[in-house]
């Protein structure tokens, strides 16, 4: 009876408008067979929605002012060029967090804010971001993203020939400081900016890995704390501004550690920390922490691992996932793994499993896209290598291998290379070594330092069984393409 009464209060604050706008995009099709067009445009981008005819009448009668993050990716790639105001929705700020928290007088403003109607992204279409691993444009260009590609990487080249899908030009943009104008304070232009800056660099980093993008990556984020320093017009917007670059420093501090910069990502992490700190931003918080247990276990410091995980564990119990518990869960067992604890890595990998069976959710944050099946299989190997059973690591392995979404380049690879890694420590020479060639081919899209550290221990391993028939292939493969068996890793 409360949840109706306090139902009917809302609907009383915030009126129901019907969506003109999405109606039309609906055009001839049935709300059943629009439906089907929405989880069609879904799979081809990796993303999983439950949308039925139900979901469809509650859009166009307004009852779902905003669609959730996932939403949003499907519909944006269904209509390329249009912003979620363009399809009849309300802005985010206004629907959730803070922003949707603040009394309707205050609220109101945002609404109508001369900035908020110039928060149209000229980008080019989103299926292109997924086949292309960039955009151009609108205020990604204006914080200096449409030079980030791997064509132009000043990194020690991958083992593989190079062979990025498009050829960009160097990173030449020009990165906007706060607004000059007396008193002129950041508005929802350039919030949106860094919110996109960060979809940007996580695409690429899905598509190409994050050698050759990190030092560009650096710039935008400079932009993005020299507008919080500056202040916003709202308070709205400037926790949409203390939000994204936080969010921001966690993606350039992956990039960081990706790219085998551990002293460099730790910083950025405890950057993005602080930025949750400072505005109490909960969610901020256990994606800083779950990236800093991440490289923990990377870095060799397993118990510090742990204990971030269990902080992140501790700020996402208010956040209503499921799912980013799962993946917090996660990153503790594989502390526990590091430590050797059996015990505790079982029973973190349990509490995983259940949490993740929960299925997805509307409250799961926008960075967790990538956290399916495969990214379930293929950490869970990770905490068995560690434990020395690479037999069972391999089962995993190969079925993060199978269930990964192609959008996921990097991942596939870095899922192969385990998968060899794991082959080889048990025995599994010939299946090792074609696992290897896979893994090699696709770094030729591919730049990680990590996953070329992981090629190069298994083309150590192997060198032995050179005389086997796939082994050799691979390891001349390898030579050839300029990465001598037995070098340090990068």
């Amino acid at each position: 009876m409360a949840s109706q009464a306090q139902r009917s209060a809302s609907s009383r604050t915030v009126p129901t408008r019907p969506n003109t706008a999405f109606r039309q995009l609906r055009g001839r099709l049935s709300p059943g067979e629009f439906a089907a067009a929405v989880r069609r445009a879904a799979r081809e981008i990796g993303e999983q929605v439950s949308c039925d005819a139900r979901y469809v009448g509650r859009v166009e009668s307004g009852e779902i002012r905003c669609p959730n993050y996932a939403y949003e990716r499907v519909f944006r790639h269904m209509f390329p060029g249009l912003t979620l105001p363009d399809m009849g929705f309300a802005p985010r700020e206004t629907v959730r967090g803070r922003g949707a928290r603040t009394s309707p007088d205050s609220a109101a403003p945002l609404a109508t804010d001369p900035d908020h109607r110039d928060t149209r992204i000229q980008n080019c279409e989103e299926s292109d971001v997924l086949r292309r691993a960039f955009i151009t444009g609108g205020p990604a260009a204006a914080l200096g993203l449409t030079g980030l590609c791997p064509a132009g990487r000043t990194d020690p080249p991958a083992p593989a020939p190079t062979a990025p899908e498009t050829q960009e030009a160097p990173l030449t943009a020009a990165v906007p400081g706060p607004r000059t104008a007396p008193g002129a304070r950041a508005g929802a232009t350039e919030a949106t900016a860094v919110e996109e800056a960060v979809r940007r660099i996580r695409l690429l980093d899905d598509r190409h890995g994050a050698d050759g993008l990190y030092h560009r990556a650096t710039q935008p984020l400079r932009a993005a704390y020299e507008l919080l320093d500056a202040g916003a017009q709202r308070r709205a917007i400037y926790d949409r501004l203390h939000a994204g670059a936080g969010e921001l420093a966690i993606s350039v501090g992956w990039l960081a550690h990706d790219s085998g910069r551990f002293d460099d990502a730790r910083s950025h992490y405890a950057e993005a920390l602080s930025t949750a700190r400072v505005c109490g931003d909960a969610a901020l918080e256990a994606h800083a922490f779950c990236n800093t247990a991440f490289l923990a276990r990377d870095a060799g410091r397993p118990r510090e691992a742990v204990r971030a995980a269990q902080a992140a564990q501790h700020a996402a119990k208010r956040l209503g996932s499921p799912r980013l518990r799962s993946l917090l869960a996660l990153r503790e067992a594989g502390g526990w793994a590091g430590l050797g604890d059996r015990t505790g890595c079982t029973q973190a990998l349990t509490r995983a499993e259940r949490l993740f069976a929960a299925g997805p959710g509307e409250r799961d944050p926008e960075w967790m896209s990538f956290y399916g099946e495969a990214e379930l299989g293929g950490l869970t190997a990770q905490c068995w290598s560690a434990l020395g059973e690479r037999g069972r690591a391999a089962e995993h392995a190969r079925r993060a291998v199978a269930l990964q979404d192609p959008h996921f380049t990097r991942n596939i690879a870095l899922f192969t290379a385990e998968l060899a890694g794991n082959l080889t420590a048990n025995g599994t020479v010939d299946e090792a070594a074609t696992a290897a060639l896979q893994a090699l081919t696709l770094l030729s899209r591919v730049h990680s330092a990590r996953i070329r550290a992981m090629l190069d221990d298994t083309a150590r391993a192997l060198r032995p069984y050179g005389s086997c028939g796939p082994v050799a292939d691979f390891l001349d493969r390898y030579r050839a393409a300029g990465a001598p068996v037995g070098r340090q890793p990068a």
